[in-house]
């Protein structure tokens, strides 16, 4: 179903969208709007990017103050993605987590489906998730410090960015759920999200890393979307998160090799 709502402009509308992304991507406790929050949510996507941004500036900040009492670049590194955990409740560290369990160990569609709605975490998911945690704590660790915030407001913008495409793009796997029940944002908020994620890349980056970043970020976003749609046929909460970690691990990969 596709949202009767998404091509709100109104200041209060672009106020209710941040409230609702905060509310979600953070632990920060933000009143929502009027009504249940996934009445918003496909609106809200568009915004995703934004606070995204402002999430990894967050983190850059604390991975800096670490480096300047003299922790080691890697525990420092460590203790900030930790501090990311805890700022947005591990949500989308979540989601990947239940894709490796999910597409590792299901054997069809209903039973990935079955495996990545169970809460307990399986060898594939754990597993998933240390590579995962490796491959960004060593990225950071590399980056020298004039390029950390700036990076890692990239890669947290353009991972955010990925989820109202792939909302657009792909049909969702389940006939509940949260990501059922927001239904499916206009093509107006993906590209207003991807625009978003772009501009800051653009002011954030040079030029020639910023055209990598995003092309980075693109090939990573649709190689996620072409795993879920055969795997499960469509996406989930749980895609969306997976698919956001997806681009954000490659994004900070990619400037540790072009900056380190």
């Amino acid at each position: 179903m596709t949202s009767d709502i998404g091509n709100g402009n109104g200041m209060r509308e672009w106020q209710d969208d941040l409230r609702v992304a905060i509310s979600l991507l953070t632990r920060i406790p933000v009143a929502h709007p009027d009504g249940p929050a996934p009445s918003y949510l496909a609106r809200a996507l568009r915004v995703f990017p934004l606070v995204g941004g402002v999430i990894g500036g967050a983190v850059g900040v604390a991975y800096l103050g670490l480096l300047l009492i003299d922790v080691p670049p890697l525990a420092a590194a460590a203790l900030a993605l930790g501090f990311s955990a805890l700022l947005t409740g591990a949500l989308h560290e979540d989601g990947l987590a239940d894709v490796g369990d999910g597409f590792g160990g299901g054997r069809d569609k209903a039973k990935k489906l079955e495996i990545m709605r169970d809460s307990r975490l399986g060898t594939y998911g754990a597993l998933t998730l240390m590579v995962a945690f490796a491959a960004k704590m060593a990225a950071l660790a590399a980056l020298p410090r004039v390029a950390v915030l700036p990076v890692l407001v990239t890669a947290y913008a353009l991972g955010r960015a990925a989820i109202p495409l792939l909302a657009l793009r792909l049909p969702p796997a389940r006939k509940d759920g949260l990501g059922h029940a927001a239904g499916t944002p206009t093509q107006a908020v993906a590209v207003t999200a991807a625009v978003i994620a772009v501009v800051l890349t653009l002011i954030m980056l040079p030029i020639r890393e910023a055209v990598f970043a995003v092309a980075v970020a693109v090939a990573a976003a649709a190689a996620m979307a072409a795993l879920a749609l055969r795997q499960i046929g469509g996406h989930t909460g749980d895609v969306f998160g997976a698919a956001e970690q997806t681009v954000e691990i490659a994004v900070l990969v990619m400037c540790a090799a072009r900056f380190g």
